[in-house]
């Protein structure tokens, strides 16, 4: 039984993820450069070490057993641990040391990403060694995400407001209804008056969006997706008409694939915003980003 972890179980553990992530022994001699009959007696030491069998090799092929699927789960949480401790120990002199997890919504403007590119060029300028990682999710994962701590900054359009969570506006993006050949209402661009176009088949948000918009009837709704990719998408077929950023609507005009039906009266803004979690914010880390973030205001 495995009481206690010393540098030799540290290396078996090593090679057992490695055949684990390699799906064999044979498949993992390349990375880890060594035989096979090597690899097999490390693998045989871990086990005896552990006192249960990882995984069956063989003739008839190779497979984790339910033991090794959870072993090699919490092998690889304590590699990642181990991995920020020593980034950490390696930078103790630095003010700002550890990991900033950044959510994002994606298909944000191409300014808005540029900008924040400029806020993390200046947050590395400070006394940090900061891992910075970016994901992007929807909104109500980031939501869940800010309130569990696997993030602690999420920047983009949050419909609602949770109690434990502070919002702050950065920006306002415009949203406008767009339509795509051969859609009947693609040569009157410009001209189209919103009861006329609230008669027509729509792609939707699934989620609430801010008032200001047409009012469109759930019957006229045949299409529904919170991803302005395949927003996009379901314009350019011409068999619906729907909202994108204007941004991103923008280069399917410049290209002749869509066009704008009204932008004075069918278009609405919402507000992007940057969001922490209370508890939080006032982190070092967290702290400086944020300065850096307000200062240039996205």
């Amino acid at each position: 039984m495995l009481n206690n972890v010393y540098d030799l179980d540290l290396r078996l553990i090593r090679v057992f993820l490695a055949v684990a992530d390699s799906h064999g022994v044979s498949a993992a001699q390349a990375k880890l450069n060594v035989g096979q009959s090597t690899i097999s007696a490390q693998l045989t030491a871990l086990e005896t070490r552990l006192g249960f069998r990882l995984c069956e090799r063989g003739r008839a092929g190779f497979s984790l057993t339910a033991k090794g699927e959870k072993f090699a789960d919490s092998a690889r949480r304590m590699m990642e641990a181990l991995s920020e401790f020593g980034m950490e120990a390696r930078n103790l002199d630095k003010k700002l040391v550890g990991t900033l997890s950044i959510g994002l919504i994606g298909h944000t403007p191409a300014h808005h990403n540029t900008r924040l590119s400029e806020v993390i060029r200046r947050f590395r300028q400070r006394d940090e060694a900061v891992r910075i990682e970016l994901l992007v999710r929807t909104p109500s994962e980031l939501e869940e995400m800010l309130l569990n701590g696997s993030i602690q900054i999420a920047i983009g359009y949050f419909w609602r407001r949770v109690t434990a969570l502070q919002y702050t506006q950065l920006m306002l993006e415009r949203q406008l209804a767009y339509c795509a050949p051969p859609h009947p209402l693609f040569a009157q661009e410009g001209e189209i008056e919103p009861e006329q176009a609230a008669g027509h088949t729509w792609a939707w948000r699934d989620y609430p969006v801010p008032p200001g918009h047409v009012p469109i009837h759930r019957r006229n709704i045949m299409a529904v997706t919170g991803n302005m990719e395949a927003m996009s998408i379901l314009i350019l077929s011409g068999q619906h008409l729907g909202y994108l950023p204007e941004e991103m609507g923008r280069q399917y005009v410049a290209r002749g694939e869509m066009r704008a039906l009204n932008r004075s009266k069918l278009s609405y803004e919402v507000g992007i915003s940057v969001v922490t979690n209370r508890n939080t914010a006032d982190s070092p880390i967290v702290a400086s980003f944020l300065e850096d973030l307000k200062s240039l205001q996205l």
